[in-house]
């Protein structure tokens, strides 16, 4: 029976699944905008018995008005399904019909089930600080809606690239949710990338007919992360402090400078992380937490020397550094940075672009090799540090400048009466 143009229910039999006593099952098929979708109507019959035309049992078989009135029922039920669909203006497909006829219907319609679906299924693969931000895109997308729709909640056919343009305007002149952290480009891209996940997982789901960000661009900013010179490197590692706390948590700044660990690889870094290398030699051999990749780093001097002074140092479990919290260690890190005269915005995360510009490139360590001591999974997110390849240039160049000014010179006189300046 069709209902429309693109919708159509029929009833046949799966002769690829004969049974024993020679009957084929009975299923009906939804066909939705050129798509199919199955479903056994858990039936059978003998192939003598059934009407292909008619989609039903031949009105002469015994059983045939208990068989066809189940056969109405279903397709009065998968109709149903239809007109409740089209109610909710969704975007209705053969298979969204399927799941509301099984009971495994979307698990998300709105943008709120969206969310909760992505709260209780997605975020607990992530690690802690990413949920963290995804928290924030979900409050500013709730303010959004709230503001822009006047209502708690919206339907997922409401989210389209206009949709994306107002909300990223939105972000643009919204009051950030905390005061001291305002949005800048990078971070309004950010919660741009979050709600694309979000939207792309609705469209795998086959919530909406279309992905929006297929027109939308994310345009990030380039910026140079902060790092320590070698000068300022040495000035730390000179400092000495009557507190116990900041002073540790000046040796894991450098430990991270030596090693190019993050902090929570540091923290949670064993005894076992710890082997001897191809070259005999002690190596870090981990892997790192946001992307699970293997990171296998030689150890430097520097950075055996801090393991070895905290080596009977008091710790919580089986790990080789005490840590303090991300928080704690930051807020030292402020203090430390001033007191060595650094005008710079010393984080943990610094020390890891320290190890990967001043440590590494700058001594003349490929840039391949330092990606892959960085645990990057493409080499373009390690050419970001590639800048200081540049400062290197620049320094090399100054220094044969100074040479060649330096050097003795012959002069010449020619038979033409101009001179040749020869450069010894």
């Amino acid at each position: 029976m069709n209902i429309s143009n693109t919708f159509s229910i029929s009833f046949w039999l799966k002769k690829s699944r004969k049974k024993k006593d020679g009957r084929f099952p009975i299923y009906v098929r939804i066909r939705c905008k050129g798509k199919n979708a199955d479903i056994s109507v858990h039936r059978s019959t003998f192939e003598e018995r059934w009407c292909p035309i008619l989609g039903k049992m031949d009105h002469r078989a015994s059983e045939s008005v208990v068989v066809n009135k189940y056969l109405d029922d279903i397709r009065a039920k998968l109709l149903e399904c239809h007109r409740q669909l089209s109610a909710e203006s969704n975007f209705i497909t053969a298979q969204s019909i399927k799941l509301r006829f099984l009971g495994k219907d979307k698990v998300m319609l709105t943008l709120l089930d969206l969310l909760e679906y992505n709260r209780t299924y997605e975020l607990p693969k992530l690690a802690k600080g990413t949920v963290k931000n995804y928290s924030s895109t979900e409050t500013y997308l709730k303010r959004f809606i709230s503001k822009k729709y006047r209502v708690p909640d919206i339907g997922l056919a409401s989210i389209d690239y206009a949709f994306l343009i107002e909300f990223e305007n939105y972000l643009r002149n919204c009051e950030p949710i905390k005061s001291f952290q305002t949005l800048n480009n990078n971070g309004i891209m950010k919660h741009m990338l979050r709600l694309k996940k979000l939207v792309t997982m609705a469209y795998k789901f086959d919530c909406i007919p279309k992905n929006p960000f297929n027109l939308y661009k994310v345009k990030m900013e380039d910026y140079d992360s902060a790092f320590l010179e070698e000068g300022e490197i040495k000035v730390l590692g000179q400092l000495e402090f009557e507190e116990r706390g900041i002073e540790l948590v000046r040796d894991l700044f450098l430990f991270a400078c030596y090693t190019g660990l993050s902090y929570i690889e540091i923290k949670l870094l064993k005894p076992n992380g710890i082997v001897s290398g191809i070259d005999g030699e002690l190596w870090i051999d981990v892997r790192r937490q946001k992307t699970k990749t293997e990171v296998k780093v030689p150890l430097l001097t520097k950075a055996k020397q801090i393991l070895e002074k905290y080596k009977e140092f008091p710790k919580n479990g089986n790990v080789i550094l005490p840590v303090y919290s991300n928080q704690k260690v930051n807020k030292y890190l402020k203090i430390i940075a001033q007191r060595a005269n650094i005008d710079k915005h010393l984080t943990f995360h610094v020390a890891r672009h320290t190890f990967a510009t001043t440590i590494t490139l700058m001594n003349d360590v490929p840039i391949e090799t330092v990606s892959k001591l960085l645990g990057h999974t493409k080499l373009s997110t390690t050419q970001k540090y590639a800048r200081v390849v540049e400062k290197k240039i620049s320094k090399d160049m100054s220094h044969l400048k100074k040479m060649l000014d330096e050097e003795p010179q012959t002069v010449q006189r020619r038979k033409d009466g101009t001179t040749l300046r020869i450069i010894r």
